[in-house]
């Protein structure tokens, strides 16, 4: 696999006089692709029917004369206003009924059938230029679906839509209201056209009803990335990807993936750190200048299993962004040390956002490989530096990973609808695992819900599942491997019941989750010979064999043979605790590392990232701060 950069630019923001200096400044830093389009709208079209590609035709000939391929954005994030004037019915509406006005991005609803017919011209209007364009070898759809909450729509186009859905689904209203749960609070329906969306209700809506609407709002992106899909394959033979964002879970990224050829996601480690990561101020200081030294591997490994082996970086963050609550420089080295950890995770490209930094609108403020005056950031040599590495460093693709963890969109949902707990977020639990077992030294892997065989683990984990079914439960009953399931997992229904018989229904395992307790902050259960849930404690009876119990006796962790069920919220440092002797159960050597200091091998070498912000040391070589190390297997 051959491992390439690139870059973000965009052509219009700039001098048409300034593209070929832009281009060859790219090809002497190492750059190989360059991403442009997505943005560009008003420019290919100012005004309706008035159609200019000109610009966009010189644009990708200068970028492809200096020996660069390009990525070419489909535009449909940002519509013109010229759009809304065409349809004035076309914006998105929040949870309170208020639109999504114009003046930024992302303001279309994915329901609007209009909208929809507007992106399908335009795409194929750039399919049919630039299809067979030498130049253009890949392209993207569209710009982060979900960002900025924009998956939920609560306008009148998604309620129509979201009628239609119901009846194909449940085909009859009947149906949807056994399938509810209606008869409680006299919420019987006698026709789909009496259905509304759940949204300003005046106390919790139905959960069965919420979680439809968020499978349907999940299904409106599918189908809208599908609608640009079917026609750049009419017209191209190019790779076709979409740039996914970092916790945006509104939508089921594995469905999207599936029109897709390539997963891509926008890397953004300090932006994170700050905005959507729950850590201590401690934490948060320590890595300030460098971001988690987990969250960008975690994003890795979900968008290598979305991509079902092919990913890239499609915005690498290479200084201070313009968008966190604070927006610290990293430390030298991190633009070189994330583009590394994405390419040891399985990357074919990394490409750092933006080449130059504008002066003007919103972005402003967010830095670019390149200063607004053109004068090199120092992100610039950083990146050249990588090109020089990777000419240098043979291909190498991922090694097998021996734990895997199963990740289901469908279970955030649930447990947004229904928390139980201000404090219980899917994400959050799962991701609570994966810097326990990246500490031990691991490689891991994350697999889609319906995977049928964990044959090539030795260790799987399934936290907060809410819904496990067939094929899970199956592949669970004949994995060999030792399986960590739980907390809160198979305690639901597709339809947001309790099911029957009571959760966890393992197979094989002799247990009932009798009563749930969710904990508020500084209240914790602890555990005997030490360490402690949080969050969330669940009652079992039954007669599985108990391995960790409270400090009042109940049962902790239990198990039948390799099967094992976690009744709560572990501390992290209790979630490491048992993940070390459950890896030393599953025959898996782990090491303790230092703070910061992160593994990962690949098919040929051990590479090894220093989030720290000071020198560390392993096996006797020392990494400096923001430091990448590397060595043949």
């Amino acid at each position: 696999m051959k491992r390439t950069l690139g870059v973000c630019y965009y052509p219009e923001h700039w001098p048409e006089t300034q593209w070929p200096e832009d281009a060859r400044r790219m090809a002497e830093a190492g750059l190989t692709w360059v991403r442009i389009g997505e943005f560009a709208w008003s420019m290919l079209e100012p005004a309706p029917g008035a159609l200019n590609f000109d610009w966009l035709d010189r644009a990708i000939g200068i970028l492809g004369a200096a020996g660069l391929k390009v990525i070419l954005g489909t535009p449909t994030a940002t519509p013109p206003r010229w759009m809304l004037t065409r349809h004035p019915d076309m914006l998105a509406l929040d949870a309170d009924g208020r639109p999504r006005k114009f003046g930024a991005r992302r303001h279309y609803c994915f329901s609007h059938p209009g909208y929809i017919a507007e992106c399908r011209r335009i795409v194929t209007l750039l399919a049919e230029r630039y299809g067979c364009n030498p130049h253009v070898q890949a392209w993207q759809t569209d710009n982060e679906y979900g960002c900025h909450d924009t998956t939920l729509s609560y306008s009148d186009a998604a309620r129509d839509a979201f009628r239609d859905w119901c009846a194909q689904k449940y085909q009859s209203p009947d149906a949807l209201n056994k399938a509810w749960g209606n008869v409680f609070w006299s919420m019987d329906y006698g026709d789909f056209d009496e259905i509304d969306l759940p949204n300003q209700t005046v106390t919790e809506p139905n959960p069965a009803h919420v979680m439809a609407f968020r499978r349907f709002s999940s299904d409106q992106v599918v189908r809208f990335n599908r609608a640009q899909t079917e026609i750049l394959r009419h017209h191209t033979d190019a790779p076709i990807a979409h740039n996914y964002m970092g916790r945006v879970l509104d939508f089921d990224h594995f469905d999207v993936g599936a029109d897709l050829d390539i997963a891509s996601w926008d890397s953004y480690p300090l932006g994170f750190l700050s905005d959507r990561l729950e850590d201590s101020a401690e934490h948060k200081h320590r890595f300030l200048r460098q971001g988690d030294p987990d969250n960008q591997a975690f994003h890795h490994d979900l968008y290598r299993a979305v991509g079902r082996g092919r990913w890239w970086i499609m915005e690498q963050q290479p200084g201070p962004v313009n968008w966190a609550p604070h927006n610290p420089a990293p430390l030298p080295g991190m633009a070189r040390l994330w583009a590394w950890e994405a390419f040891a995770h399985g990357a074919e490209t990394v490409c750092y956002f933006r080449w130059r930094q504008a002066p003007f609108a919103q972005e402003q403020m967010h830095a670019g490989l390149l200063r607004p005056d053109s004068v090199a950031a120092p992100a610039l040599a950083e990146a050249a530096q990588v090109a020089r590495e990777l000419a240098a460093l043979p291909d190498a693709g991922t090694a097998a990973a021996p734990v895997a963890i199963v990740f289901d969109y469908a279970s955030a949902w649930a447990w947004q609808t229904q928390p139980q707990g201000a404090d219980f977020d899917y994400f959050r639990l799962v991701f609570g695992a994966y810097p326990a077992l990246r500490a031990l030294g691991l490689n891991l892997d994350i697999l889609p819900p319906d995977t049928a065989d964990y044959s090539a683990y030795q260790l799987v984990l399934m936290p907060g599942l809410a819904t496990l079914g067939e094929v899970a439960t199956a592949a669970l009953k004949a994995f060999g491997g030792i399986a960590l399931v739980g907390p809160r997992s198979n305690s639901k229904t597709a339809e947001m019941s309790i099911p029957l018989p009571l959760p966890p229904d393992l197979p094989g395992l002799d247990a009932t989750v009798a009563l749930v307790e969710s904990l508020p902050p500084g209240s914790a259960v602890p555990l005997q010979d030490g360490g402690a849930f949080v969050h969330w404690f669940e009652h079992l009876d039954g007669t599985a064999d108990t391995v960790l119990k409270t400090e009042s006796g109940r049962p902790a962790l239990i198990r039948h043979g390799h099967l094992h069920y976690l009744a709560g919220w572990p501390t992290p440092e209790t979630f490491t605790t048992i993940l070390r002797d459950l890896c030393g159960k599953a025959g898996l050597k782990t090491e303790t590392l230092p703070d910061g200091l992160r593994l990962r091998d690949t098919g040929t070498h051990r590479f090894v990232f220093n989030y720290a912000p000071e020198p560390l040391t392993y096996q006797g070589i020392e990494i400096p701060a923001a430091g990448v190390y590397w060595r043949p297997l």
